[in-house]
């Protein structure tokens, strides 16, 4: 039987919320109950329903994390639309294993550590708002990078992409962190992509066009 572990404390809610949405969910409830006592009703009733929706967005349930030897989990919810060997990556030496998973609205945007490590570095670059999942938004979009090193000496690379409605990119990690696999470390706010860069020789575990999980859904093994 497989074994599964926690990497963060669980929630003490039975509909845990991200952090980042508190201000949003605020805001939205506070412009509803306004609009209530004004007696603007249909108003009010449109607040409500952008209520509920902001909060189901930014839903943030707890995972349980495969706790396999090489596995290397997902960093986000979503599809996987690139499985490719590529020859460069702007932050690891060499060919690459590429993996790109497309988040829609409707996927929980929060991300998560695809393996346990230390973080060697965090490149932010601001730029364009292409659809997520188009080739060139791994180029030209607003883009955090982070590469992680892990106890065996490897590289590898996860890439936060704004989309064309996405335009907040939330990182909670800095160079030196240790962090655990599937522990929670940022989210991409309305739409976004995750690019994941393993070393070569990793063994992939996902197909294109298939849905993942972030923290439970295994990418692949790292040798």
């Amino acid at each position: 039987m497989e074994k599964f572990f926690w990497s963060d404390p669980l929630s003490h809610t039975a509909f845990p919320v991200a952090k980042p949405g508190y201000g949003v969910i605020g805001a939205s409830a506070f412009a509803t109950a306004i609009f209530a006592i004004i007696g603007l009703t249909a108003l009010a009733f449109f607040g409500l329903v952008v209520t509920f929706f902001v909060c189901w967005f930014f839903r943030d349930p707890d995972r349980v994390i495969p706790s396999k030897e090489g596995a290397v989990v997902s960093p986000a919810d979503g599809k996987v639309i690139i499985r490719d060997i590529v020859e460069d990556c702007p932050f690891m030496e060499g060919p690459c294993l590429k993996i790109s998973i497309f988040m829609s609205i409707f996927n929980v945007h929060v991300n998560r550590i695809p393996y346990e490590g230390t973080i060697s570095r965090v490149v932010y670059n601001p730029g364009k708002f292409f659809t997520a999942n188009l080739d060139k938004a791994s180029q030209d979009n607003e883009q955090n990078a982070i590469v992680l090193k892990t106890e065996n000496d490897k590289k590898i690379c996860f890439v936060q992409i704004a989309g064309l409605v996405a335009r907040r990119i939330i990182c909670g990690v800095q160079e030196g962190d240790s962090l655990s696999r599937g522990q929670r470390f940022g989210m991409i706010c309305f739409g976004s992509r995750l690019d994941v860069y393993l070393p070569s020789d990793t063994k992939p575990k996902v197909f294109i066009g298939e849905k993942v999980k972030a923290g439970t859904s295994v990418l692949g093994y790292l040798k």
